[in-house]
């Protein structure tokens, strides 16, 4: 959540929504408040991915921030965060539906960081596939600085991508870490120039969107459920898992297409 923003009256949704070939494209949009999450913006937000999700023509998404920032976090001025609230109530109705959704979409999910990206919103661009930062991005965990821990997804994302050390040492500081250190240390997929953001996730989205959506899905899943196991337990789990791939319409039209040597059409989601 964190990072401390004031609420400005919207004239536009505060999220928007496109559509370029297969790709949804995302904008967090209020601008003026950094983007930060309020309770309006939650209420399209999940709505958008899940729609995203549940559209078979959809084969990828892209999420950035309208202005000069990518999000900074949950807006402290909100009505979801008058006196007295239920903080650990607000990450319930809202963070952790919202990453969880994100952590299972069946098509990848790219973050364009175009700006700060603080508190919740470090996290929630942390929780897609790829991220990827304009070089005059940077990345907080601003939550220590008001009394909390990370949300969305923090605790967990963070020492799975950077190590305990790197983790603890962002958490507990709250500093600010630029975007050619963050790819540096792995938190993120790639720094570009600000000019090259959104050409290049939309390059990949566009890349991932003609590929086996469900290969890519399971592949996230098989990546992330490995973690806890031992060596032996992930084979056996990848040897399941292809089996049921090697079943399907996907992989028959991948060697298919291998063979005739053709681009493969894959339609299987």
């Amino acid at each position: 959540m964190t990072q401390t923003t004031a609420s400005s009256a919207a004239v536009e949704p505060p999220l928007l929504v496109r559509r370029q070939g297969a790709v949804t494209v995302l904008t967090l949009n209020r601008p003026a408040s950094l983007n930060s999450f309020t309770a309006a913006m939650h209420s399209l937000l999940l709505p958008a991915l899940q729609a995203a999700a549940e559209d078979v023509s959809v084969r990828a998404v892209v999420i950035t921030g309208a202005g000069r920032g990518f999000c900074a976090g949950q807006d402290l001025a909100d009505p979801a965060m008058a006196a007295n609230a239920d903080v650990g109530a607000v990450v319930e109705r809202f963070y952790k539906p919202l990453a969880e959704r994100v952590r299972t979409m069946p098509v990848p999910v790219i973050a364009a960081v175009n700006g700060v990206a603080a508190g919740a919103g470090a996290n929630f661009a942390l929780c897609c596939d790829f991220v990827f930062a304009a070089r005059s991005a940077s990345f907080i965990q601003a939550f220590s600085k008001i009394g909390l821990i990370p949300d969305c997804g923090g605790t967990w994302l963070l020492p799975r991508l950077v190590g305990r050390a790197r983790a603890l040492g962002l958490a507990m500081t709250g500093d600010k870490l630029p975007a050619e250190e963050a790819e540096r240390i792995g938190l993120i997929w790639k720094c570009v120039d600000d000019a090259q953001l959104m050409e290049q996730a939309m390059a990949l989205a566009t890349r991932l969107a003609g590929m086996s959506s469900k290969a890519l899905a399971e592949t996230r899943l098989a990546i992330d459920a490995a973690v806890p196991m031992d060596f032996a337990t992930a084979l056996g789990r990848e040897a399941e898992v292809q089996g049921r791939m090697g079943r399907g319409p996907d992989f028959a039209e991948g060697v298919a297409a291998f063979l005739a040597k053709r681009p493969a059409v894959f339609k299987d989601r």
